[in-house]
């Protein structure tokens, strides 16, 4: 695994373009995404970040085909999702969602092999291509010694990486996790974001996530997009969209940024109702 700082980010790349144009997502009668437009960066980490309701996994979904437009449309390399056929699109775009589930007693090595679905035709069975790409992925996280272990068996971190396991044997140009470090404590947390962080540079695999974490999403991300009730209100690299007017705006929270003495990305420090109140410690 690599360390918590970043190191230098990817310059641009050229790829699997991933776009929405005059987006209108809604459940039922309930607006949620209103008039959106969107280009992801190719062979970037892209952050969608918001306060709660805002529409961010309401965007990954449509992004990911799992929710349909109301108006407007999701293009996949110029194509619209819905007109791309579902084995196809399964090869191109993967998704993990917020709490994926897997059957009860279900094998590490199983859960990743399923990655390899898309893959599989009546006449091309399981292969040593398929074979060769579940290797990898548990090699690359970490999984190799639990293979045979149950998921349900395993912590919390480990579980999220077996998740990302299938999703890295699927081989898709383009990723996309709906808050990938939910649940999991600070060090797997940091755990998470690097694997992807590798993922990203090793394969110049295009990565759209949603994450809660401001600070998280300033030193992962190569781009962010920030959104307010429906609306993106400021995208670009972190230390461009990561002001303290734009945190003010899109969380309604005062807050000073300063320059992260790690990984040389905005950091944020909150400042909230009561903190002149703090009483200092008391010397003894």
């Amino acid at each position: 695994m690599t360390s918590t700082e970043p190191g230098p980010r990817p310059g641009p790349a050229s790829g699997t373009q991933l776009t929405a144009s005059g987006l209108h997502l809604a459940y039922d009668n309930r607006l949620v995404v209103e008039n959106l437009d969107l280009a992801v960066p190719a062979g970037a980490v892209t952050a969608i970040v918001g306060a709660n309701a805002c529409g961010k996994s309401t965007l990954l979904r449509a992004l990911a085909r799992l929710l349909a437009p109301r108006q407007g449309v999701v293009q996949l390399d110029g194509r619209a999702l819905h007109s791309i056929p579902t084995r196809e699109l399964a090869q191109r775009l993967g998704i993990l969602p917020q709490t994926p589930v897997a059957p009860e007693g279900l094998t590490v090595i199983d859960l990743v092999s399923r990655g390899r679905s898309p893959h599989q035709t009546w006449w091309r069975q399981w292969s040593e291509a398929d074979e060769r790409a579940v290797r990898e992925a548990l090699e690359e996280t970490d999984l190799t010694d639990l293979a045979d272990r149950a998921v349900d068996e395993l912590s919390g971190g480990q579980r999220q990486r077996a998740w990302i396991a299938m999703a890295i044997a699927q081989g898709t140009p383009v990723l996309l996790l709906d808050e990938p470090t939910t649940y999991l404590d600070l060090a797997h947390q940091i755990d998470v974001l690097d694997l992807i962080t590798d993922l990203n540079r090793r394969e110049n695999r295009t990565v759209v996530m949603v994450l809660h974490d401001l600070n998280q999403a300033c030193r992962y991300a190569d781009h962010i997009v920030a959104m307010k009730s429906g609306r993106i209100v400021a995208e670009g690299p972190p230390a461009e969209v990561i002001t303290a007017a734009t945190v003010e705006d899109v969380f309604d929270l005062r807050c000073q940024v300063i320059t992260d003495p790690v990984s040389n990305t905005p950091l944020i420090i909150p400042m909230g109702r009561h903190l002149g109140a703090i009483p200092a410690p008391v010397s003894r």
